[in-house]
């Protein structure tokens, strides 16, 4: 594990929040209420009320400035981004043990709203990997036809698709044909030699 646990969840829900995006994705997926209420049993949020339309333009303001945090040319820019979004709520760091997992940190007050949910969990999420010099973990998929993102939690920093069954699997296919295809290509025909006039 790379990071701690909650770490590792929140940043799995920034991941889905972004993908849900036609940005990312090709696809909108969290147009209506019905689509953020799947988001958040998707995500198993814990102490989450009545969903709203507040709600959602909130998250959906998010989701942008999330993704302009795996888009930052540079760490000052995923700082300055991510500086923004914990900067405009109120954090209220707390022990919790809800829901099986042993003690671990929220950083939203109980009952806060979803967006402040998401910014202070999520945003703080971004900071410890940030903090940790982890940035280049957030990345775009390497597929050529894929915006999605992911973060690469491997040790050896070696994930390179949003989805190894997906993705992964449609460019390690492509590779391997185009290598039977080079392989099977038939080398060029050389010239027969030229006979040397018979001399007497």
């Amino acid at each position: 594990m790379i990071f701690t646990h909650d770490t590792e969840h929140a940043l799995a829900v920034v991941v889905d929040l972004i993908n849900t995006g036609a940005a990312a994705s090709g696809t909108e997926r969290l147009g209506g209420l019905p689509g953020l209420r799947a988001f958040v049993e998707r995500n198993a949020f814990s102490d989450v009320g009545r969903l709203t339309d507040t709600d959602l333009v909130r998250v959906l303001d998010l989701r942008t400035r999330f993704h302009a945090v795996f888009r930052a040319d540079d760490v000052q820019a995923a700082v300055d981004r991510i500086n923004e979004i914990v900067g405009e709520v109120r954090t209220t760091p707390h022990l919790t043990d809800h829901d099986g997992y042993d003690w671990h940190v929220h950083f939203f007050a109980p009952g806060a709203p979803l967006g402040e949910h998401l910014a202070a969990d999520c945003g703080m999420a971004l900071a410890y990997v940030v903090a940790a010099g982890e940035l280049d973990r957030l990345r775009t998929c390497e597929a050529p036809d894929c915006s999605r993102v992911l973060v690469d939690l491997s040790r050896n920093r070696c994930r390179r698709y949003c989805d190894s069954r997906t993705c992964g699997n449609r460019m390690h296919v492509a590779a391997y044909r185009a290598r039977r295809r080079e392989g099977a290509a038939p080398s060029p025909r050389t010239a027969p030699a030229k006979k040397e006039p018979a001399t007497r």
